[in-house]
């Protein structure tokens, strides 16, 4: 393992979003199956390591998200959904010219939750909102709204690493949410996952 006087890296981890710590080394022998790209080798899913050769604009990605701003039109969008039933869901990208999140799609009242699967990108980061209604076992209707952090495996390591470590700065803007689920593929944001939670 590297030394311990090696400079330290706070960082989101890419796959969990959850918080770790990466030292910046200057040499490190892994096998050829861990290194998802010739600058960041995953040795265990939240540690990450760091050649020394990785580019500045990698390693900035934390810092410069802790700077993104919020659209405005995210949260009176989000609002709309909440409030007034307008959307059944809402898509959000973060722009990196702008450094804020915008809204990117929203989905009509009687939009369903394969539409709104199929609005997300296969290859990229987004985060999402959806209304989701359902019958209980006293059969009351009732509406819980996620937020889904979608953060496909085969994204960019830059997007997910930004869409991460901005999530709970965004999520905080709206007020409102029940339930957050943080997906991968598609499996881990099912139907029957919310309904597993609303319940």
């Amino acid at each position: 393992m590297p030394s311990s006087s090696l400079p330290i890296l706070s960082l989101s981890c890419c796959s969990c979003g959850g918080a770790v710590v990466g030292d910046l080394i200057g040499r490190h022998v892994v096998p050829l199956s861990n290194v998802l790209s010739p600058d960041l080798i995953l040795l265990k899913p939240c540690l990450l390591l760091f050649r020394s050769h990785v580019s500045l604009d990698l390693l900035l990605v934390s810092n410069a998200s802790s700077g993104m701003g919020v659209a405005d039109h995210c949260k009176s969008t989000f609002l709309e959904l909440k409030r007034r039933k307008v959307h059944r869901y809402v898509i959000f990208k973060i722009d990196e010219k702008k450094k804020e999140v915008v809204v990117e799609k929203t989905g009509g009242p009687g939009e369903s939750y394969d539409e709104f699967a199929a609005a997300l990108p296969e290859n990229d980061c987004r985060y999402a909102v959806y209304d989701f209604d359902f019958v209980t076992a006293e059969n009351c209707q009732k509406s819980k709204i996620f937020f889904i952090a979608w953060s496909p495996s085969i994204s960019r390591i830059r997007a997910k690493m930004l869409y991460a470590t901005s999530k709970d700065r965004f999520r905080h803007e709206l007020d409102g949410i029940h339930y957050e689920i943080q997906a991968t593929d598609p499996t881990e944001m099912d139907l029957e996952v919310l309904r597993d939670r609303a319940h």
